[in-house]
């Protein structure tokens, strides 16, 4: 529930802050909310679907949130450590900032209205993406205070999220990252339990969809593909984020952890990349390695040297292996 947006018919708005016990307030909310009831707003999986929504921006990789995260449960790191770790990946999103800006103000120059359009469409992207991760951190906030996620990759991000977005001043002309932003400070991922604060009642508050911000048609029409490429792959009781994190994430990551994939990659056209007979053995090698714990889509890829071909193609079409193996070699040089 957000305390700074007001019904329809109210005009005024009060950010309210509580430091008290969940009993506490409860007890002195009780006399006041016996008519109001959360709307489905609170729905936890709103969360799973703004964590897609981010996620297949291709921003940022698991590797990267791991290591920003695992510097902060580290008690002994080093303020250093959580430097080099956000460093590359807010780099990386303010240069692609800047390069889509000088490209509107080249095609504005050149009068070239498609050119600008594109242009103001990757701005508007990454300003959205940026403006998604602060809805996420204060949503998970709240809502692991009430529902039991037992999902840490949900923390982690939030966590990622928190330390990457002040460093993302994309309206700053100057593209170096501030790190006097950087402050170290440590923490621990711990279960506190579930939360039930029901305050009863008939009425409900107007509802607000985390994320609910559209992403420009060309990113929501490359990700509605991806969607149907992946319902074409798999059969079952599966959700598409279930198999959007299965392809996308676990074997991609662990396709990109391979040294000579990303030689590879490094030293040859994508068209040249796509051919290497390496390429089908280490992904089966990849599903393998993912049975135990996604043993449902694993064991489908497995038994189906079709499913597996279609798969490498969607990966290497649709979910940028190429590119990102690429990126890994030239970080590891």
């Amino acid at each position: 529930m957000h305390p700074d947006r007001c019904h329809d018919n109210k005009t005024t708005t009060y950010v309210v802050d509580f430091a008290n016990e969940s009993s506490e307030i409860l007890e002195a909310f009780q006399t006041y909310y016996q008519t109001a009831q959360l709307s489905e707003a609170t729905d936890p999986n709103l969360i799973l679907d703004l964590k897609t929504k981010l996620d297949v921006q291709n921003h940022y990789d698991e590797n990267e949130i791991d290591r920003v995260v695992g510097v902060l449960l580290n008690p002994n790191a080093k303020q250093s450590q959580l430097i080099s770790a956000l460093e590359p990946v807010a780099q990386r999103l303010m240069n692609t900032y800047k390069e889509a800006r000088q490209k509107l103000r080249d095609a504005e120059n050149y009068n070239d209205p498609d050119s600008a359009k594109q242009a103001k469409e990757e701005l508007e992207a990454l300003t959205l993406f940026r403006r998604d991760m602060g809805t996420y951190v204060r949503f998970y906030t709240f809502l692991s205070q009430i529902f039991d996620y037992g999902n840490s990759s949900l923390e982690k991000r939030a966590l990622f999220y928190k330390r990457l977005l002040p460093l993302l001043e994309f309206e700053r002309e100057i593209n170096t990252v501030d790190l006097s932003k950087v402050v170290l400070t440590h923490h621990n991922l711990r279960n506190l339990g579930e939360r039930n604060l029901a305050l009863g009642g008939s009425k409900t508050l107007p509802p607000s969809k985390p994320g609910g911000g559209s992403v420009n048609e060309k990113e929501k029409a490359r990700l509605a593909e991806i969607i149907s490429k992946l319902n074409d792959l798999f059969t079952g009781d599966l959700t598409d984020d279930d198999k959007l994190t299965y392809v996308g994430t676990v074997i991609k990551n662990k396709l990109l952890e391979d040294k000579a994939l990303q030689s590879q990659a490094a030293s040859n056209t994508k068209e040249q990349f796509s051919s290497s007979p390496d390429l089908m053995p280490k992904q089966l090698d990849a599903v393998i390695k993912s049975l135990d714990v996604h043993q449902s889509m694993s064991s489908q890829v497995v038994n189906d040297v079709s499913l597996q071909k279609r798969m490498l193609e969607l990966l290497l079409g649709n979910l940028n292996l190429y590119e990102d193996l690429k990126a890994r070699a030239g970080k590891a040089n």
